[in-house]
């Protein structure tokens, strides 16, 4: 059952503005996609606040209805937001076939019907656009206590909004909220009930969308202007919520994408497999990240993976070949995404707040599993600008010197649960919490 519905708060949309198309050096102004403008983690500009609060460089704080983990995205004056509502109504008796699907401990079902939402709000000053409701549905599936059914970060190319939710769909609405088109997958069977969380990717108005899980896994790409498919390939995996990374090398346009079993590059144009390397550990969440010529996957799902490879020579199978430049499989995160900023990749430790720097060319470590006070448990992922890093956790936003040596800046202390990641865009600082967004500016 599914319903479309836009709700928009007309005296604010009489000042709205469509942003147009913008080129790759214009976007860099802007937060696109989940981890930003680089997919890195890191503010291309921007200058946020060190010390900030509930009382101290707070310019704005809205609550937003439903839960949802997802992080926001940036275009121009606007931030676009995620979220799952739960209805009071439940659904027809017969609909509920959360009994015949696997699942496992800790999860959280739901006896509601929710309507998935998708909200325009102006970043300068916090007010919700509107709002456009792109399903109303059971959740099937369940989901982990720590996880939402609005985990999976929306993206945009500054004309269009392409807003995915997983077993709910991918939606692609303009920035009046009006659904263009709308593609839907079927439904996702995750392991022990672990939910869902990975990200679409965008490259030359092409989606990508890896759909691992407990049934027939496969990755896709669409036409991001009509929806259609372009092509499909079936994948060899269990479930993972690795968002896939595109990137120019070797004369190609690669997907990469990591998991269980394999680290797998695919040729955009046609699905094609170029390389591949072996997995990572169990239960994959990290993006992959690329600079200076290298790229990096890690994981650390009982166990530790982190291997450094060099796309532009890699073919067939790159163990043994110049190819893997190197492993270093200890200290890896199973939650949070790495940063990469300014020639320097960090890491955290499983989910705790213990974070490694590393020469992003050379691999040579700066600091190993340096103690974050004030951070015992992290899911969300760090966020770099203007030489600093922010870190969000429960009821605290860290903030630490970046660079090759480890020092902490400010430690504050807010009123809310951060699974969402940071989001930097100028010289404002947005987080997304389990009730409100904020934005911090000096």
């Amino acid at each position: 059952m599914k319903r479309i519905s836009v709700t928009v708060i007309l005296p604010l949309l009489m000042a709205f503005t469509l942003p147009a198309q913008q080129d790759p050096d214009v976007s860099l102004q802007h937060w696109p996609q989940w981890r930003g403008p680089l997919f890195s983690g890191a503010a291309a500009q921007g200058n946020p606040p060190v010390e900030f609060g509930e009382s101290k460089n707070l310019k704005w704080k809205v609550r937003i209805p439903g839960k949802g983990h997802s992080t926001p995205v940036v275009w121009g004056d606007y931030l676009v937001v995620t979220t799952a509502v739960p209805t009071d109504r439940k659904p027809p008796k017969g609909e509920n076939r959360q009994e015949g699907m696997r699942v496992g401990p800790p999860s959280t079902g739901t006896e509601f019907i929710h309507r998935f939402n998708v909200m325009l709000v102006n970043r300068h000053h916090g007010e919700i656009l509107w709002t456009t409701t792109v399903a109303e549905e059971f959740p099937l599936e369940r989901t982990h206590d720590l996880g939402s059914w609005a985990s999976n970060s929306p993206i945009t190319d500054g004309e269009r909004i392409y807003a995915y939710f997983g077993s709910r769909g991918i939606h692609c609405l303009d920035f009046k909220g009006n659904v263009i088109w709308s593609k839907d997958f079927g439904q996702m069977e995750k392991v022990m009930s672990f939910g869902e969380g990975s990200s679409p990717a965008l490259y030359d108005n092409r989606l990508v969308i890896v759909w691992d899980h407990e049934g027939e896994s496969f990755i896709v790409t669409l036409d991001a202007r009509t929806g259609e498919e372009l092509w499909r390939v079936k994948r060899d995996e269990q479930s993972s919520w690795s968002t896939p990374l595109v990137i120019e090398a070797g004369g190609r346009n690669q997907v990469i994408t990591s998991a269980t079993k394999k680290v797998r590059s695919y040729d955009l144009a046609d699905g094609s497999l170029i390389w591949e390397s072996t997995g990572m550990t169990r239960n994959v969440i990290p993006n992959p990240v690329y600079a200076h010529g290298v790229l990096y996957i890690m994981s650390g799902y009982r166990g530790a993976a982190l291997q450094a490879i060099d796309p532009t020579i890699a073919s067939g199978t790159v163990q043994g070949t110049p190819a893997l430049l190197r492993e270093y499989n200890q200290d890896t995160p199973y939650t949070p995404a790495p940063l990469l900023m300014d020639g320097l990749l960090y890491f955290l430790r499983n989910n705790n707040g213990y974070l490694t720097c590393m020469d992003a060319r050379t691999g040579e470590v700066k600091y190993a599993s340096q103690k974050i006070e004030g951070i015992n448990a992290i899911y969300s992922s760090p966020t770099g600008a203007a030489g600093r890093i922010c870190f969000a956790a429960t009821g605290r936003a860290v903030v630490v010197q970046a660079g090759p040596e480890f020092k902490m800046l400010a430690s504050n202390a807010l009123d809310d649960t951060f699974h969402a990641s940071p989001i930097v865009v100028g010289d404002a600082l947005y987080l997304r919490g389990f009730e409100y967004l904020y934005c911090f500016q000096e």
